[in-house]
């Protein structure tokens, strides 16, 4: 798309042309795309705002960084905050204690997901451990579930045990959904305690669960 009608389209009321728009500046240098960007970023629709959010991640500027930030810590909607953490993460270590920090201060599930998902990409074993320690343990599941998952990324590493204890800590959740995760976590480490606990698990009173261990038992 040439500039001209990217500027043209920016300015669409049709936030679906807008879209257009501001995937093509994927195809621009910083200096042209990133001053069209940010000029989106107080647009009223949320899809619009996540896209630029995405676009953003690509640009690995300075200024692409600080937006993203901003974005992450202040939109009011948690699918463009989601997405700016998602995007953070593209700067890699430089992101890491800022995604850590959002994960304290954002409860809502969506950002708290996106976060764990961005930092299990990273190597950030610490910063990995420490939000899921927190997360593990919040009411919403999907989020429980997203800690089980990562935490099975910290077997084989020095911060493997402390992952265990945590997983551990959840074969006697109340959700069955939590115990299946809890059991496919399991089967990544090496451990007594692990097998322990998947034996246990295989006597669950949902037969789910119990046909879950079963099957990762005869499996390892």
């Amino acid at each position: 798309m040439q500039l001209s009608q990217i500027k043209a389209e920016l300015a669409n009321p049709d936030p679906m042309e807008r879209l257009q728009a501001i995937l093509a500046l994927k195809n621009y240098e910083a200096e042209i795309a990133m001053p069209l960007l940010l000029s989106q970023l107080q647009e009223k629709e949320y899809l619009v705002r996540s896209f630029v959010a995405m676009a953003l991640g690509k640009q690995r500027t300075e200024q692409a960084f600080a937006a993203l930030l901003e974005m992450m810590k202040f939109d009011v909607d948690p699918h463009v905050r989601a997405e700016a953490a998602n995007s953070l993460s593209l700067f890699e270590q430089l992101s890491v204690s800022h995604l850590v920090a959002t994960f304290y201060q954002d409860d809502h599930w969506l950002v708290r997901c996106s976060i764990i998902a961005a930092l299990a990409e990273l190597n950030c074993p610490q910063a990995l451990l420490e939000v899921c320690t927190l997360g593990v343990n919040e009411e919403e599941l999907s989020v429980q579930e997203a800690c089980v998952n990562a935490l099975c990324l910290l077997a084989n590493t020095p911060k493997q045990q402390e992952a265990l204890t945590q997983i551990l800590s959840k074969v006697n959740d109340p959700s069955w959904r939590v115990r299946v995760k809890v059991i496919d976590a399991l089967g990544h480490f090496d451990r007594s305690q692990a097998q322990s606990a998947l034996h246990y698990l295989s006597k669950d009173v949902d037969h789910r669960v119990a046909e879950a261990a079963l099957k990762k038992l005869a499996e390892i």
